[in-house]
């Protein structure tokens, strides 16, 4: 999401943004998936599905995103912005009926990955350890829903990766840990560098 922020709301943290603009981070994020995907015909692997952004949105309507939105933080939330409330939620019901015709009609094999290791306050991932319990359990509850059979991955990294390769029948062209290292280092040049909201 916050790569895109700066470009839609310049200067805006995203904890700051009302209901309305977290729809319209969360349509824009589904835009450019389906624009990038649109683009490789034969067939791709993503890193997520629009379910992930639907999810984001309804998720945080539950718990807020931050350590400090508790259950009487958020009630106060919702009755004192009713009106956005209800509008949001609505909206979200909208949203989350294409995510879903989306998912069912471009995914043929999803993989899930359970929270196996603690929750890391970096402020890179603006959310909380309650957030990232319940979005995982509505996760699974919409795959259930939609008779979606997920292949869990657990373990370790090279655990995970090695499992999603055997399953998809393909062999690597280096060692396991010779990408491992790379997305690490690819991460550090550019997750790492991204500001910090304030």
């Amino acid at each position: 999401m916050r790569e895109i922020l700066p470009m839609l709301y310049p200067g805006k943290a995203l904890r700051q943004c009302n209901y309305a603009e977290l729809i319209t981070l969360g349509m824009r994020r589904f835009e450019d998936r389906i624009h990038s995907e649109a683009q490789l015909p034969n067939g791709f692997i993503s890193d997520g599905c629009p379910l992930q952004e639907w999810l984001y949105g309804s998720t945080r309507l539950v718990t807020g995103a931050y350590p400090d939105e508790y259950p009487w933080k958020m009630m106060l939330k919702k009755l004192g912005y009713y009106r956005s409330y209800r509008d949001f939620k609505k909206l979200l019901q909208g949203f989350e009926g294409m995510v879903k015709a989306y998912t069912r009609s471009h995914y043929d094999l999803f993989f899930h990955l359970p929270t196996e290791f603690p929750f890391v306050a970096d402020g890179h991932r603006p959310t909380s350890e309650r957030f990232r319990t319940e979005s995982e359990k509505r996760l699974l509850a919409t795959y259930m829903e939609m008779g979606i059979q997920p292949i869990v991955l657990s373990g370790s990294i090279e655990e995970r990766l090695s499992k999603a390769l055997q399953i998809l029948d393909i062999t690597p062209q280096h060692p396991i840990a010779y990408y491992i290292d790379h997305s690490t280092q690819e991460r550090r040049e550019r997750f790492d560098q991204v500001h910090l909201e304030t």
